[in-house]
Protein backbone atom coordinates (compact mmCIF):
# COMPACT_ATOMS: atom_id res chain seq x y z
CA UNK A 1 0.00 0.00 0.00
CA UNK A 2 1.55 3.34 -1.01
CA UNK A 3 2.21 5.80 1.78
CA UNK A 4 0.84 9.30 1.58
CA UNK A 5 2.52 12.48 2.84
CA UNK A 6 1.43 13.22 6.41
CA UNK A 7 1.98 16.30 8.57
CA UNK A 8 4.00 15.25 11.63
CA UNK A 9 5.09 17.01 14.80
CA UNK A 10 8.34 15.89 16.42
CA UNK A 11 7.27 13.88 19.48
CA UNK A 12 10.66 13.35 21.17
CA UNK A 13 12.09 15.92 23.58
CA UNK A 14 15.76 16.83 23.27
CA UNK A 15 18.21 14.68 25.22
CA UNK A 16 20.88 16.66 27.08
CA UNK A 17 22.05 17.64 30.52
CA UNK A 18 24.21 20.36 32.06
CA UNK A 19 27.38 18.48 31.00
CA UNK A 20 26.49 17.89 27.33
CA UNK A 21 29.28 19.19 25.10
CA UNK A 22 28.56 17.61 21.71
CA UNK A 23 25.21 18.08 19.96
CA UNK A 24 24.29 15.43 17.39
CA UNK A 25 21.36 16.33 15.15
CA UNK A 26 19.31 14.03 12.99
CA UNK A 27 16.79 15.32 10.48
CA UNK A 28 13.39 14.06 11.68
CA UNK A 29 12.51 10.85 13.56
CA UNK A 30 11.65 7.78 11.51
CA UNK A 31 8.33 6.01 11.99
CA UNK A 32 10.11 3.45 14.23
CA UNK A 33 11.69 6.24 16.30
CA UNK A 34 8.34 8.00 16.66
CA UNK A 35 6.79 4.72 17.80
CA UNK A 36 9.64 4.11 20.28
CA UNK A 37 9.55 7.78 21.37
CA UNK A 38 13.34 7.84 21.22
CA UNK A 39 16.12 8.61 18.79
CA UNK A 40 17.31 6.13 16.15
CA UNK A 41 14.66 3.52 16.93
CA UNK A 42 14.86 1.64 13.64
CA UNK A 43 16.59 -1.69 14.35
CA UNK A 44 18.77 -1.36 11.23
CA UNK A 45 19.96 2.16 12.05
CA UNK A 46 23.63 1.97 12.99
CA UNK A 47 23.63 4.95 15.37
CA UNK A 48 23.61 3.03 18.66
CA UNK A 49 26.04 0.28 17.58
CA UNK A 50 28.30 3.05 16.25
CA UNK A 51 28.21 5.02 19.51
CA UNK A 52 28.97 1.81 21.42
CA UNK A 53 31.91 1.04 19.14
CA UNK A 54 33.32 4.56 19.45
CA UNK A 55 32.98 4.68 23.23
CA UNK A 56 34.12 1.10 23.85
CA UNK A 57 30.87 0.20 25.56
CA UNK A 58 28.37 -2.61 24.95
CA UNK A 59 25.62 -1.73 22.47
CA UNK A 60 22.66 -0.36 24.44
CA UNK A 61 19.35 -2.18 23.99
CA UNK A 62 16.76 -0.24 25.99
CA UNK A 63 15.83 3.43 25.79
CA UNK A 64 17.24 3.90 29.29
CA UNK A 65 20.57 2.30 28.32
CA UNK A 66 20.73 4.49 25.20
CA UNK A 67 19.93 7.63 27.19
CA UNK A 68 22.58 6.76 29.79
CA UNK A 69 25.25 6.03 27.15
CA UNK A 70 24.69 9.36 25.41
CA UNK A 71 24.71 11.40 28.60
CA UNK A 72 27.69 9.54 30.11
CA UNK A 73 29.75 10.66 27.11
CA UNK A 74 28.33 14.22 27.14
CA UNK A 75 26.32 13.87 23.91
CA UNK A 76 23.12 15.82 23.38
CA UNK A 77 20.64 14.49 20.80
CA UNK A 78 17.86 16.14 18.86
CA UNK A 79 16.78 16.84 15.30
CA UNK A 80 16.96 19.84 13.00
CA UNK A 81 13.26 19.58 12.11
CA UNK A 82 10.44 20.13 14.61
CA UNK A 83 7.55 19.49 12.25
CA UNK A 84 7.11 18.72 8.60
CA UNK A 85 5.11 16.84 6.03
CA UNK A 86 6.78 13.50 5.37
CA UNK A 87 5.99 10.28 3.56
CA UNK A 88 6.83 7.38 5.86
CA UNK A 89 10.41 7.91 7.03
CA UNK A 90 11.82 9.27 3.77
CA UNK A 91 14.04 12.34 4.20
CA UNK A 92 13.72 13.04 0.48
CA UNK A 93 9.95 13.55 0.91
CA UNK A 94 10.24 16.19 3.65
CA UNK A 95 8.51 19.51 3.01
CA UNK A 96 6.69 22.26 4.95
CA UNK A 97 9.51 22.34 7.50
CA UNK A 98 9.29 24.07 10.85
CA UNK A 99 12.67 23.81 12.60
CA UNK A 100 13.38 22.86 16.19
CA UNK A 101 14.69 25.81 18.17
CA UNK A 102 18.06 24.47 19.26
CA UNK A 103 18.46 27.24 21.82
CA UNK A 104 16.45 24.90 24.07
CA UNK A 105 19.75 23.00 24.31
CA UNK A 106 22.47 25.56 23.59
CA UNK A 107 21.25 27.98 26.27
CA UNK A 108 21.31 25.25 28.94
CA UNK A 109 24.32 23.08 28.07
CA UNK A 110 27.96 23.96 27.31
CA UNK A 111 27.78 22.70 23.70
CA UNK A 112 31.22 22.98 22.08
CA UNK A 113 30.57 21.27 18.75
CA UNK A 114 27.55 20.47 16.57
CA UNK A 115 27.39 17.50 14.20
CA UNK A 116 24.65 16.57 11.73
CA UNK A 117 23.84 12.94 11.06
CA UNK A 118 23.48 13.19 7.29
CA UNK A 119 22.95 15.87 4.68
CA UNK A 120 19.24 16.49 5.30
CA UNK A 121 19.94 17.43 8.89
CA UNK A 122 22.73 19.75 7.77
CA UNK A 123 20.55 21.36 5.09
CA UNK A 124 17.87 22.37 7.59
CA UNK A 125 20.37 23.25 10.32
CA UNK A 126 22.10 25.66 7.93
CA UNK A 127 18.82 27.13 6.72
CA UNK A 128 17.20 27.74 10.11
CA UNK A 129 19.52 27.36 13.09
CA UNK A 130 22.99 28.35 11.95
CA UNK A 131 21.90 31.97 11.31
CA UNK A 132 20.19 32.01 14.72
CA UNK A 133 23.05 30.43 16.67
CA UNK A 134 25.97 31.73 14.61
CA UNK A 135 27.64 28.34 14.96
CA UNK A 136 28.64 26.04 12.11
CA UNK A 137 27.90 22.32 12.13
CA UNK A 138 29.89 19.46 10.65
CA UNK A 139 28.09 16.89 8.52
CA UNK A 140 28.80 13.20 9.13
CA UNK A 141 27.67 10.29 6.95
CA UNK A 142 24.17 9.14 7.84
CA UNK A 143 23.77 6.11 10.09
CA UNK A 144 20.45 5.35 8.38
CA UNK A 145 19.96 1.91 6.82
CA UNK A 146 19.30 3.80 3.57
CA UNK A 147 23.03 4.69 3.57
CA UNK A 148 24.03 1.06 2.97
CA UNK A 149 27.22 2.03 1.11
CA UNK A 150 28.83 2.87 4.46
CA UNK A 151 29.85 -0.09 6.64
CA UNK A 152 29.87 0.27 10.43
CA UNK A 153 33.69 0.37 10.39
CA UNK A 154 33.75 3.08 7.73
CA UNK A 155 31.16 5.09 9.69
CA UNK A 156 33.31 4.73 12.82
CA UNK A 157 36.32 6.20 11.01
CA UNK A 158 34.28 9.25 9.93
CA UNK A 159 32.42 9.65 13.22
CA UNK A 160 35.51 9.44 15.44
CA UNK A 161 35.60 13.27 15.37
CA UNK A 162 32.72 13.42 17.86
CA UNK A 163 34.97 12.11 20.64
Amino acid sequence: MPQTPMPQVHPIPPLFDAESRVLILGSFPSIKSREAMFFYGHPQNRFWPLLALLTGEPAPQTVEEKRALALRHHFALWDSIGQCTITGSSDSSIRDVVPNDLRAITEHAPIERIFCNGNTSLKYYRRYNEPLLGRPAVVLPSTSPANAAWSLQRLAEAWRVIL
